[in-house]
């Protein structure tokens, strides 16, 4: 057997850079690729649809105003209601369809406990849609 000199890789450091030649080249036959078969895939026919002139029918649910003042009383669209009434008002209007939205319209200084309370009372007799009403021309 020949013996071999390894002498001569004795000084050098093993080299650290990738080759990004062959990658390269993979990417730009990629892109000649892709530039060919890109107009191929834009052929459409074309068809004359018709036109509709329809509009959506949307019917919007009734809603609840449910008004809570600072000092705790309880108003079912402008009505004095009580905290213990709730609950069976509740059960009357969440089988509807469409199920009725219940707007909070809370005093600025109420309570978050009331209303708290009356969130809970209307999402366990099965309301999904709960909404906060708000002034929007009250600069704080």
């Amino acid at each position: 057997m020949a013996q071999r000199n390894f002498n001569r890789y004795r000084g050098k450091a093993p080299m650290a850079d990738m080759n990004v030649v062959p990658l390269v080249d993979v990417m730009l036959v990629l892109l000649v690729i892709f530039i060919v078969t890109a107009p191929l895939l834009t052929h459409a026919v074309k068809i004359d649809l018709p036109k509709a002139s329809s509009s959506a029918n949307i019917t919007k649910p009734e809603h609840i105003e449910l008004g809570i003042r600072e000092s705790g009383e309880l108003f079912w669209n402008g009505e004095p209601v009580t905290l213990e009434a709730l609950p069976h008002r509740f059960a009357v209007e969440a089988p509807k369809q469409p199920q009725p939205e219940v707007h909070i319209r809370a005093d600025r200084h109420a309570h978050y406990e009331k209303v708290a309370q009356v969130m809970a009372l209307a999402a366990k007799a099965g309301l999904l849609r709960i909404g906060f009403v708000s002034d929007p021309a009250i600069q704080y």
